[in-house]
């Protein structure tokens, strides 16, 4: 029989509703007999026993929050009657104690990938192309249109062929809805390049005008890409008169990576004879690139050469309980296998900051941490936010109250190994281990920064469905249920609701996904982000985003 509640933690005074439960119904856990006083929807937590105004409510073994009022057992918890809260937290010497999950069913395990000259062994094999301001994104549009369509990697055709029987319907006085469906995708040719696995192009916004802090920022982001294992190659668009100079851009590669050798080919408009002639020449030269990189190959490497980022984003009550726990145990099997993960999304882990505290080894890296979240949290406050305002409504609808639950559901995804170090934004991950990046929890800012890390694969958990992913790092989508699984099957890769139906535990969860993220870095399996082409991407002004 399904289990229809769950206590998360020993220590917590609230339950999770595993299916939606009835007004009236009596629910019997630990003694306690609990009259539900309404509706309890699936996702969503009820109060154990009765709590009086500002008393401290407990989920993850954590605060999460203080109720606003006199409530009832039995009652749900909502905005209406409870606020976020969280622990203060402070630097303590590192005494953690930690046992990796049994990691021999993937020990001598190999995955196949594209290794560069620095060592590092790439996911992917693509061409990157870089505006250095916003004033060339139309070139790169125009350039783009050319290289997808006849190198084959456009996914824009099914739609094209769907316009156009729009227009023949409309012409020959038929009923549109009945006389036009939308046909399956096709590629407009199969792909020149074998070994290229696409041209990725990063539009941005920046370059120029607001600050030149930005500027440097947005270089230091774009050399990062620029460096990035899955990236073979680069191609540069530039106007010349912006604040993000190309000797900039080309200084912060160098700083990043002294050894850096990859083709580097770059185009000045303002020194150009014509736009036509830069966007021939630029098209061109990439050409010869492409034709060059396409003689790698993949190549077995342990997998210790991974680096996996993880996020979540659209999340649902029971993000939490399946989808991160079970990413989390699969981040705790790379660790013990000797590869890097990442964690980041900084006002996401607002109430679980003296837990990762407690698990940092060097206290240099500690009190960076607590630097980092503090300035955050400051400056979300000085200009009349928080981040007790992160929950997003989606969020709330579907159980996520506070941002303390939301962030105490959010760290499971980084599992329980010790943290190596702690890495403020765009700065490359060096150390093997879990480490944490410094992000908004911004879905795209987010996995746009753990790329600039070095992530060379993410895994992405939603509760209730986003298309998000990342231009030069393939993107998993973890569902945390299995209705989304099934309404969203174009999107999700992994199916998690297992857990939730009682069919599977975490762990076993956890090692079927990184049997997907092994399939997934040898190109044996793609996943659905990146058959449809969702390369998201969002440079982080250091302003607040949340």
């Amino acid at each position: 029989m399904k289990q229809l509640i769950l206590k998360v933690n020993p220590k917590d005074n609230v339950l999770v509703a595993l299916q939606n439960l009835s007004k009236g119904d009596t629910v019997e856990f630990e003694g306690l007999s609990i009259v539900l006083q309404e509706d309890i929807p699936a996702k969503h937590k009820f109060y154990m026993q009765a709590l009086l105004k500002d008393t401290p409510v407990v989920m993850y073994g954590l605060l999460v929050g203080k109720v606003t009022l006199d409530v009832a057992a039995g009652l749900r918890m909502s905005t209406d009657n409870l606020h976020h809260a969280s622990e203060p937290f402070v630097f303590k010497p590192y005494d953690y104690s930690w046992s990796a999950p049994d990691v021999s069913k993937f020990a001598g395990r190999t995955f196949n990938g594209y290794h560069r000259a620095d060592g590092r062994v790439g996911t992917a094999n693509y061409w990157l192309f870089i505006p250095t301001v916003f004033c060339e994104n139309r070139n790169l549009d125009v350039i783009k249109e050319a290289l997808h369509n006849e190198l084959g990697y456009s996914v824009s055709n099914q739609y094209k062929n769907y316009t156009k029987d729009l227009i023949k319907a409309f012409k020959e006085g038929k009923d549109i809805g009945e006389a036009v469906s939308l046909a399956p995708n096709t590629l407009s040719s199969q792909r020149v390049f074998e070994n290229i696995d696409g041209v990725k192009f990063l539009n941005h916004q920046g370059g120029c005008g607001g600050i030149r802090q930005d500027a440097a920022v947005l270089s230091k982001l774009l050399a990062a890409y620029a460096d990035h294992p899955n990236v073979a190659g680069i191609t540069v668009m530039s106007l010349g008169c912006q604040n993000l100079q190309l000797s900039d851009f080309e200084k912060d590669i160098k700083e990043r990576n002294p050894n850096f050798n990859k083709p580097l080919y770059i185009f000045e408009q303002q020194k150009s004879l014509s736009e036509p002639e830069l966007i021939a020449s630029a098209i061109q030269s990439t050409f010869k690139g492409l034709v060059e990189a396409n003689k790698q190959k993949r190549v077995p490497a342990s997998l210790d050469k991974l680096c996996l980022g993880v996020k979540c984003g659209g999340s649902d009550g029971f993000s939490g309980i399946s989808a991160n726990p079970a990413v989390g145990y699969c981040a705790d099997l790379l660790v013990g296998l000797g590869g890097t993960v990442l964690l980041a999304e900084f006002p996401e882990l607002c109430g679980v900051e003296q837990e990762l505290i407690n698990r940092t080894i060097d206290p240099a890296a500690a009190n960076k941490f607590i630097h980092l979240m503090k300035s955050y949290s400051d400056s979300a406050l000085q200009v009349g936010s928080g981040f007790h305002m992160n929950p997003s409504p989606g969020n709330i609808k579907d159980g996520l109250i506070t941002d303390a639950i939301k962030s105490a559901g959010a760290a499971k995804k980084g599992g329980n190994s010790p943290i190596v170090d702690v890495l403020d934004y765009t700065e490359p991950a060096t150390k093997k281990g879990l480490n944490l990046v410094c992000t908004p929890g911004n879905d795209v800012e987010a996995t746009t920064g753990k790329a600039a890390s070095g992530a060379t694969l993410i895994l992405f958990t939603t509760g209730l469905g986003t298309p998000t992913g990342n231009p030069v790092c393939p993107t998993i989508k973890v569902s945390s249920n299995t209705a989304l699984a099934k309404r969203m099957a174009d999107i999700i890769d992994i199916d998690t609701g297992p857990i939730i139906e009682g069919e599977k535990t975490i762990a076993q969860m956890g090692e079927e996904i990184l049997e997907y993220c092994i399939q997934a870095a040898s190109g044996e399996v793609t996943p659905k982000a990146v058959l449809l082409n969702q390369d998201d991407f969002i440079p982080w002004k250091r302003g607040v985003s949340l």
